[in-house]
């Protein structure tokens, strides 16, 4: 008889679906050091990675970090030192570098569970239906989820079905967009207006956009190439054990005579 799986490659739900597959730990450690929580969303870590970006919005903002970023990328060095509020970093440096460090380990062990998930090959159940949702494996275009991105963060995520990071992705993009004044700002330089353009941004809050606006584009086009080779697995897994029956004999080709 053959023993229980200990472990899952994927779970599928009315939310979404959860899986193991290979990661490159140094992309997911550059996404932790670009946004400290973004390494752990790639990893299907959700409520760590949302409370690491949490903190990143809450702290940076009362330190004023990106403030005394764009002063320092224009060389105002005295400005970026008086703007800073000191009391704050202490608190910054010690997560920052935890959400790096521990996004680039557990990856490397997730990919070890990875490895032994497919070895045992658990089966995996490809429909979930609800009340309110209805969730299946199938293939979907990555050049579409990438546009959807493009087009509004959050809906390449809601494209392959990812609900939760798609309304925090989706529900994010809002609130900074509108707290940075985006679109007045976008308004004014379509308009030709570029000092009223500049005046109209604010710039700690528009900082954090080009971050999540590529992060939302990274994490669908990944998310789908996976999701395509989660259906591929899991049709040969059901072809191999319904219509490949062990005493089939396969015909052999000719063999070829000399020339």
């Amino acid at each position: 008889m053959r023993p229980k799986p200990r472990r899952q490659i994927a779970f599928l739900s009315l939310v979404g679906i959860t899986q193991l597959h290979l990661r490159n730990p140094l992309i997911i450690t550059w996404w932790s050091a670009a946004f400290p929580g973004f390494g752990h969303l790639l990893l299907s870590k959700y409520l760590r990675g949302f409370i690491l970006i949490g903190w990143e919005m809450f702290i940076n903002s009362q330190m004023h970090l990106n403030e005394a970023m764009v002063y320092t990328f224009i060389g105002q060095f005295e400005q970026a030192s008086e703007v800073m509020q000191i009391r704050w970093m202490s608190l910054y440096a010690p997560v920052y570098l935890f959400a790096i460090y521990d996004s680039y380990r557990t990856s490397i062990d997730l990919n070890h569970q990875y490895i032994l998930a497919k070895r045992e090959n658990a089966p995996i159940v490809p429909f979930k239906m609800g009340i309110i949702e209805i969730n299946y494996l199938d293939k979907r275009s990555p050049s579409m989820a990438v546009v959807w991105s493009m087009l509004m963060p959050g809906m390449g995520q809601l494209l392959t079905h990812r609900i939760l990071n798609a309304f925090f992705v989706l529900g994010t993009w809002i609130l900074i967009c509108y707290w940075s004044h985006l679109l007045e700002g976008l308004h004014y330089l379509l308009m030709g207006d570029l000092a009223r353009s500049a005046k109209e941004v604010n710039r700690h809050w528009f900082l954090f956009l080009p971050s999540i606006y590529a992060f939302a584009v990274y994490d669908a086009y990944v998310t789908t190439v996976e999701y395509n080779k989660l259906f591929d697995h899991e049709q040969a897994n059901l072809l191999k054990a319904e219509y490949q029956d062990q005493r089939f004999v396969f015909p052999r080709s000719p063999s070829r005579r000399g020339g």
